[in-house]
């Protein structure tokens, strides 16, 4: 096999593991009828404002309609009276009522255009802002298995996908349907043998195209589908660059990306050639129309039953009548998409949070930090065991160290004691207080964080410290920062405090961007505060500056600390030994080491990798 044989195979393998992780199920579930349920749903939303403001789109509604087929009427008068008897005079007051009507006409269109587009603009604005609200009080369980990037497209995307059905489709449609009732019973009134006649070719019309709508609302989920995909592989992309660059897997992304393109392209030109189809089928019906209405409304003419005059206003009419006709498929179409994408949309709004308050749970309140793992059990999925019966007393104001191999559940006891996941059995009580039993914002306000991987949020330097605590004056962030050594390399940065960063804080170093987290923990005051592998992206020599800072940072609270170097977890006042989800081993630094048990062997295994690498 050749070179480039070889390497077109590898590139191949690269993509199909790239889109393995693209496949979701909950994008795949798409086969639905039109659900009504859905529209009443969306109607929720414009309800508050109809008081305000649909009688005064009904009203502009009902004008520009009863306008719209009042200059037909003109018309045919003009024909049979002013034109017929040469009345110069009175075919002049007919042209200025007929100018007069246009004019009505287009001022309530376009008050009822303003109008609507204020109430579709609320509509979205209210839906978005649930959306994000709702998905904030979600639990981590939600999160874990969906890639931002579908998190994302929905609130964007399918969200600004609803917004020409509630600026203009739903009034519209409503104006379609007057319009269409209206030129119905005129021309049954003027002749209904002529109008009944011509009607002949609506139930064709709608017979051919209702299986070409079944096939429209498929291609646009499809659609959906793709644009979701595509989203999510460009979040992860570039949330992962350096990964990416670091194993020089670029092309195999870009494969994949180009794949997913065509895909999306493909599914697109498919949906809008579809959508099209309802053009020809409207334009052949409305042929039949008018060829009917020649023959037969030639034929009428002849018999003296109608005059030309109403044969010229029918022609009006047919041109009025299938013009709302094209419009409803349209609309038809556009509803399609919306309801594929509300179906999305309400899909998580209907997700409940794995991890919920109780109705009658009461706020915390404020704690010592005596805190009490009774029988503790936890499962991420069933069967598969991550904790198993931890009993655990911490008195207020201790420190306790919790090792261990990755993967024996120190991270799961921290994420159950701030309540991101629920027990699967036994309790977590503090002060006496089950956490379960106590409101959310209470619990985590009162329990403070921080991470290995420090989120820094775009702003400045003075805002991200200030996220801790929002009221907090400048003096205290900046005597938050000093307190844990990172004023001094603040102060260097070229605005110091007002020093602009962006996402994930890319041009801090790790080590400054832990000691940010550090301020933000300290600004935050918590009675209970958690160091998930806090020093481990920090240098030696910064980490012998903030050992003072830390020893203010943990005093007088309750705290917990993850960690694998000695020197972080050597004061602590007890230390826990995890192993495969169980207690392996408990007590201070002194009392383990004498043991000579697990924990022996990890400060061993440390020091002979400090010795190596050294």
């Amino acid at each position: 096999m050749s070179a480039q044989s070889n390497k077109k195979t590898e590139s191949a393998e690269a993509t199909e593991q790239v889109k393995s992780r693209f496949v979701y199920q909950d994008d795949e579930d798409m086969d639905k009828g039109f659900d009504w349920v859905q529209v009443k749903r969306v109607g929720k939303y414009m309800r508050p404002y109809a008081r305000q403001m649909v009688p005064i789109i009904l009203v502009m509604m009902v004008v520009g309609a009863i306008t719209k087929l009042l200059n037909p009427m003109l018309l045919a008068y003009a024909i049979d009276h002013a034109i017929k008897e040469k009345d110069s005079t009175q075919l002049l007051y007919i042209v200025a009522g007929m100018l007069g009507l246009y004019i009505v006409q287009w001022l309530a269109n376009n008050y009822r255009i303003r109008y609507t587009n204020l109430i579709g603009q609320r509509v979205i604005y209210d839906l978005r802002d649930d959306l994000f609200s709702h998905v904030q009080q979600l639990s981590f369980r939600f999160f874990d298995k969906r890639p931002a990037g579908a998190i994302l497209v929905r609130i964007t995307n399918y969200v600004n996908s609803l917004q020409d059905l509630l600026t203009n489709g739903v009034v519209n449609l409503m104006i379609d349907c007057v319009q269409l009732i209206g030129i119905i019973a005129i021309l049954l009134v003027y002749n209904w043998k002529l109008g009944l006649a011509i009607m002949v070719t609506v139930p064709i019309m709608f017979l051919v195209s209702t299986k070409v709508r079944l096939r429209i609302r498929r291609a646009w989920q499809v659609v959906q589908v793709r644009t979701s995909r595509i989203n999510s592989h460009l979040n992860e992309c570039i949330q992962g660059i350096k990964v990416t660059q670091a194993y020089a897997q670029e092309q195999a992304n870009m494969d994949y990306f180009e794949e997913m393109n065509k895909d999306n392209h493909k599914a697109w030109n498919r949906a809008s050639t579809l959508n099209q189809t309802f053009n020809p089928i409207i334009e052949v019906t409305g042929a039949i129309g008018y060829f009917i209405l020649f023959l037969f409304g030639s034929y009428l003419v002849m018999r003296q039953e109608i005059t030309v005059g109403i044969l010229v206003a029918f022609g009006a009419y047919i041109s009025q009548f299938w013009e709302p006709i094209n419009r409803l498929g349209q609309m038809y179409s556009q509803m399609l998409i919306a309801m594929a994408s509300s179906e999305r949309i309400f899909e998580f709004i209907d997700e409940q949070p794995n991890v919920a308050e109780r109705q009658s749970a009461r706020p915390l309140p404020a704690i010592q930090g005596n805190i009490e793992f009774k029988g503790i059990e936890f499962e991420y999925e069933p069967g598969r065991h991550a904790l198993k019966r931890i009993d655990l007393n911490v008195k207020a104001g201790s420190s306790i160290a919790l090792v261990g191999h990755t993967g024996s559940g120190k991270s799961t006891i921290i994420n159950l004691l701030c309540r991101f996941y629920d027990v699967t059995a036994g309790s977590i009580r503090i002060d006496g207080h089950d956490i379960r039993d106590v409101t959310l914002h209470s619990l985590r306000s009162q329990v403070g964080i921080v991470l290995q991987d420090t989120f820094i949020f775009s702003g400045t330097i003075r805002d991200n410290i200030r996220f801790g605590r929002l009221d907090a004056t400048d003096e205290e962030v900046e005597a938050a920062a000093k307190a844990v050594r990172a004023h001094e390399f603040i102060v260097d940065l070229p605005q110091g405090y007002e020093t602009e960063v962006q996402e994930r804080g890319n041009v801090l170093s790790m080590g400054q961007r832990q000691l940010l987290s550090f301020a933000r923990a300290l600004l935050a005051d918590p009675r209970v505060l958690i160091l998930d592998e806090a020093t481990a992206s920090i240098d030696t020599e910064t980490e012998v500056k903030i050992q003072e800072a830390l020893q203010t940072l943990l005093a007088g609270r309750t705290s917990f600390i993850i960690a694998h170097r000695l020197s972080t977890i050597r004061h602590a006042d007890e230390i826990v030994v995890l192993d495969h989800g169980e207690i392996k081993e408990q007590g201070n630094h002194e009392e383990l080491i004498a043991k000579q048990g697990v924990y022996h062997g990890l400060i061993q295994a440390q020091y002979r990798f400090l010795q190596e690498t050294g």
